[in-house]
């Protein structure tokens, strides 16, 4: 078991947005979260995170604010996904002058998510979608066994969706991913657990939920 927890509230401040949660996820599993803004999706996503953090699970995060640092570049947003695997001093003169083994990894990456025009251009200046695909650049780069991704794809298009799921799909083991878009969530996920009220409502195969259930959790 990757991670489990048992009748665990969870919250901020203590007051659980989540009460008496008992959920378990397998390695290999692509889990797929689905409920309203608020339901508290976000704040599972936020312990899965602190409980593989303290297993030392090597773990990549999209999350939904991005947290990319606007005054910086494409690449240098990038390359922070390994940050923390090089030295202070390297990291300074990559951020003086990158170097050219760096590049040489980053750009194709950058390309395939349709930012290979824009990998020296300031992130404060692309748009909404353009920093969202930088936020996915960075946890592939930074790899790991498993993804941990708030809302990933809510600025982009439904082909460029399918394309940057599928790309976060193919670099890694294990995810657990909030969608807003049940059609994808679908397409992508071998597990649909649907959050409500503070209470996971339904958790099943993504083949084997029903539609109706789907329907009523946003209803």
């Amino acid at each position: 078991m990757l991670v489990r927890f048992e009748g665990a509230d969870l919250g901020y401040g203590g007051r659980p947005v989540l009460a008496g949660l008992t959920l378990g996820v397998e390695r290999g599993e692509r889990v797929a979260l689905l409920g309203k803004s608020g339901a508290g999706k976000s704040t599972l996503l936020g312990a899965i995170r602190a409980r593989l953090a303290a297993d030392r699970v090597a773990t990549a995060l999209v999350p939904q604010d991005h947290a990319l640092v606007p005054p910086l570049s494409v690449f240098h947003n990038i390359y922070m996904g390994r940050l923390d695997r090089r030295s202070t001093l390297r990291n300074l003169a990559t951020l003086l002058r990158p170097f050219a083994g760096d590049v040489a990894e980053i750009a194709p990456l950058a390309g395939r998510l349709g930012l290979g025009d824009h990998l020296w251009q300031k992130v404060e200046a692309l748009s909404g979608g353009q920093r969202q695909r930088t936020a996915v650049g960075r946890a592939l780069h930074a790899g790991g066994a498993v993804l941990l991704a708030d809302e990933p794809v809510s600025a982009l298009d439904e082909r460029q969706s399918v394309d940057v799921l599928g790309l976060l799909t193919e670099r890694f083991e294990t995810s657990i991913v909030a969608l807003h878009d049940v059609d994808l969530a679908r397409a992508t996920a071998t597990r649909l657990i649907g959050i409500a009220a503070g209470r996971i409502v339904f958790d099943g195969r993504a083949e084997a939920v029903p539609r109706s259930e789907i329907e009523a959790l946003y209803g």
